[in-house]
C-alpha cells in the first residue's frame, strides 16, 4: 500500500498536497500515558482546495453499557488487539486525546461513531437502557468536539416500536446522523414486514442507517479454526444477505428514499451483483411471482452507499466501477487495526481530484447532512 507520504512526494505536481502538523507513523499508537493535547488533524488540500476527511466506520464503546449484558457481556469485545481504545468516554479528555491522536495519524477530520448491536437479545428494558447510554453519550461527545464527531444512534431493533421513538429522539433531539444496525435480528431479515416501520421513520427523518454485520452467526461451527474466518469471511458475508433480501423481497421499492451505508465495501453484493440478475430467470420455482422488482437486481446497489475499506486500490477501483463514485465513503473500522490507512488507499488508487474529494468528504457529507 503506498503511503501518504511516498504517495505525495511522487504526485505534488498534480495539484495534492498535506500541510499543518507532520505525519505520524503509526495510528494506533497513542496507548497508555500522559494525555497530550491533540495536534490539528493534516490538512489534505486538492488543488489548493481544504478537503476535510469524513470516516464513516469508526467504533466505540462505553463500559457501563456493556455492564448492563451481565455474563454475556465478555462476548462483547472483539478478539483484536488494542480493545482498550474502543473505550472513548466524553468525560475521559486522556482517552479522547488519544482517540484523536490517532485520528491525527490517519488524516481523519471528524470520526461517525457506532455501537455494532450486541443487545438484540436483550429485553425491553434492559435494551432500552443500553441504547440511552449509547446515544446520550454520543451525543455529549458530539457537543463537546463538534468538529471531530459525529454518531450513529443504537437501535433496540428487537422491538421495533421501541426502535422508532429511539430514532425519532436521537435525530431530532440528540443530533445523530441516522443509525447503526447489524446485518439481521436473530436471523429475521430487515425485510421482514415488522421493521418496516422503522425504515418508514428513517426515510421520514432522511436519516442514514449505517448497516453492520455480525458474522454469519449460523456458520460458526464452519467459520472455527485459523484466520479469524467469522470476520473475513462471515461480515461480508452477513452484509450481502442483508442487502440481498431488502432487494429481492421489494422492501426498497416500497421505501424508495431510504438511505443506506453498508460496511466492508457491501460485502459480496458488487462482485455477484450480475449473478443476482439471472437468479429468477434461472430458477423461476424459487423466486415470488407476487413480487415484481421495479429494478435488476444489480440496480438497485447504486442507490446502497458503501464505505471504501477493500483494501487495495484494484479492488477500490472496481467497487466504484460497481456502484458509482457517488457512493463510496471513507470507511477505517477504526480502531480495529487493519495497519493500513485507508486514507493512503483513496489517493493511492487512479482517479481524477474530483473522484478523490467525493470520497474523502463530498459524499458522506451528503449523505449525512454533514456541513463540509
Amino acid at each position: 500500500m503506498v503511503t501518504r507520504r511516498g504517495f505525495l512526494a511522487g504526485t505534488a505536481s498534480a495539484g495534492i498536497m498535506f500541510c499543518g502538523c507532520g505525519l505520524r507513523n503509526a495510528a494506533r499508537a497513542a496507548g497508555p500515558g500522559p494525555a497530550k493535547p491533540a495536534k490539528a488533524p493534516p490538512a489534505l488540500r486538492i488543488n489548493g482546495k481544504r478537503v476535510k476527511v469524513i470516516d464513516t466506520h469508526a467504533h466505540c464503546y462505553f463500559h457501563d453499557a456493556i455492564a448492563l449484558m451481565g455474563d454475556d457481556a465478555k462476548k462483547v469485545l472483539p478478539p483484536v488487539r488494542g480493545v482498550q481504545e474502543h473505550f472513548i468516554p466524553a468525560d475521559d479528555k486522556a482517552a479522547v486525546a488519544g482517540r484523536l491522536a490517532a485520528m491525527d495519524a490517519m488524516g481523519v477530520d471528524l470520526e461517525v461513531l457506532s455501537i455494532n448491536p450486541f443487545w438484540y437479545g436483550k429485553d425491553r428494558d434492559t435494551a432500552d437502557a443500553i441504547c440511552k447510554i449509547h446515544n446520550e453519550r454520543f451525543a455529549a461527545l458530539i457537543h463537546a468536539y463538534p468538529e471531530r464527531f459525529a454518531a450513529f444512534a443504537s437501535l433496540a431493533l428487537q422491538f421495533p416500536d421501541l426502535a422508532v421513538q429511539q430514532l425519532e429522539h436521537a435525530v431530532k433531539d440528540l443530533g445523530l446522523r441516522g443509525a447503526a444496525i447489524g446485518g439481521s435480528v436473530g436471523g429475521v431479515s430487515f425485510s421482514d414486514p415488522r421493521f418496516h416501520p422503522v425504515w418508514a421513520k428513517a426515510q421520514e427523518l432522511d436519516a442514514t442507517l449505517f448497516i453492520h454485520p455480525q458474522s454469519t452467526p449460523e456458520l460458526a461451527k464452519r467459520f472455527q479454526g485459523n484466520g479469524w474466518l467469522s470476520n473475513v469471511i462471515g461480515n461480508p458475508l452477513d452484509t450481502t444477505i442483508a442487502l440481498e433480501h431488502l432487494i429481492f423481497e421489494g422492501t426498497l421499492d416500497k421505501f424508495p428514499r431510504l438511505k443506506i451505508l453498508a460496511a466492508h465495501g457491501g460485502g459480496y453484493l458488487g462482485s455477484y451483483a450480475a449473478r443476482s440478475d439471472r437468479s429468477c430467470y434461472v430458477s423461476p420455482s424459487n423466486c415470488d411471482p407476487g413480487i415484481v422488482l421495479k429494478h435488476k437486481p444489480s440496480e438497485y446497489i447504486r442507490r446502497i452507499h458503501v464505505d471504501a475499506m477493500v483494501f487495495t486500490p484494484e479492488a477500490l477501483n472496481f467497487l466504484i466501477s460497481q456502484v458509482g463514485i457517488g457512493q463510496v465513503v471513507v470507511g477505517t473500522d477504526h480502531p480495529i487495526p487493519w495497519e493500513q490507512h485507508p486514507v493512503d488507499q483513496v489517493l493511492a488508487t487512479p482517479m481524477s481530484n474530483a473522484h478523490r474529494a467525493a470520497i474523502l468528504n463530498g459524499n458522506a457529507g451528503k449523505l449525512l447532512n454533514i456541513k463540509i
